[in-house]
């Protein structure tokens, strides 16, 4: 009699072992996990819910039409103003206060105001419902490229400012190297 329960009990342990494994094995097959809900609106973009700003300050509610690609570049853009921040933060440090270039005035400028602007702007344009106006697919496409172009040339502002600070410091190694060069004699 403890034989047959004892299989009856291993054999129930072993159908819900292999139950919750099974279980588990379909959830993690379409991609979500048991136990943890949350909610994620359909209309807002995946990655604008893990996205922490370190640097732009921009209105979550303006990202929300943007698609995934554009998120992915402010990202990148944000993480290049942080690099470039640091750098000033360390000149400081250093007791050296660098000359504000016009390239320098012109990136500050387009991140603290005319992203913001642009991002509202657009924002605007997706969110209008335009019932009778047919040309408002062509008008959203035109302001995507549109915000594209200014994305891609701040980013490529940035990566200008950043190299130019890269070529002046390899420029000053190479002079103090020359310098001590020309001492040992």
């Amino acid at each position: 009699m403890s034989i047959l329960i004892g299989i009856g009990v291993a054999g129930t342990v072993a159908t819900v072992y292999i139950a919750r494994k099974g279980w588990h094995a379909l959830h993690k097959a379409v991609g979500i996990t048991p136990g943890v809900l949350t909610y994620h609106d359909s209309q807002t973009p995946r990655l604008l819910n893990d996205t922490r700003w370190q640097q732009l300050n921009l209105n979550k509610e303006h990202l929300s039409c943007l698609p995934n690609s554009q998120l992915r570049q402010l990202q990148r853009i944000d993480n290049k103003v942080v690099s470039y921040d640091n750098y000033q933060k360390q000149m400081q440090k250093q007791n050296v206060t660098p000359a504000i270039s016009e390239s320098q005035f012109i990136v500050n400028k387009l991140l603290q105001t005319r992203l913001p602007e642009m991002l509202a702007s657009y924002y605007q344009l997706m969110t209008i419902d335009g019932h009778a106006n047919t040309n408002r697919y062509e008008r959203q496409s035109e302001a995507n490229d549109l915000l594209q172009q200014v994305l891609d040339n701040i980013e490529t502002r940035l990566d200008n400012l950043l190299e130019s600070v890269e070529r002046q410091h390899l420029q000053d190694l190479k002079v103090m190297k020359g310098y001590i060069d020309s001492q040992n004699i």
